[in-house]
């Protein structure tokens, strides 16, 4: 079972803010059960966007309550399409999170799937 979103998001902000990395909720979703969905900046021209992984993947991993993905092949993309991307998945669902993570060394926090 999963910890509902808003708890979970709390959490991470201040993991982020206690690791060094200023971490802001640029969107708010249903707090129950929005997707969430983070934005790391390197502050140098380039970001990663990383949102939940398949169950498949979490169903093997145990104790881990929420698994991640990178959304694009690329380690790093630029700014514009990271956006785009995140444009795309707000308009499948309107009720997601988006936290903006800014971190010089592109760490993320999350617990990755193997093919991320």
């Amino acid at each position: 079972m999963h910890l509902r979103a808003d708890i979970w998001v709390a959490a991470y902000l201040r993991r982020c803010g206690v690791e060094g990395a200023p971490a802001v909720l640029r969107r708010r979703g249903a707090a129950e059960a929005g997707a969430i969905f983070v934005k790391v900046d390197r502050l140098d021209g380039s970001t990663a966007v990383y949102g939940p992984a398949p169950q498949s993947e979490l169903a093997e991993r145990d104790g881990i309550d929420r698994l991640w993905m990178r959304l694009h092949k690329e380690p790093w993309i630029d700014p514009a399409s990271a956006e785009e991307r995140i444009r795309r998945e707000m308009k499948f669902d309107p009720d997601l999170w988006l936290i903006e993570v800014e971190d010089r060394k592109g760490r993320c926090f999350l617990d990755l799937a193997d093919h991320a």
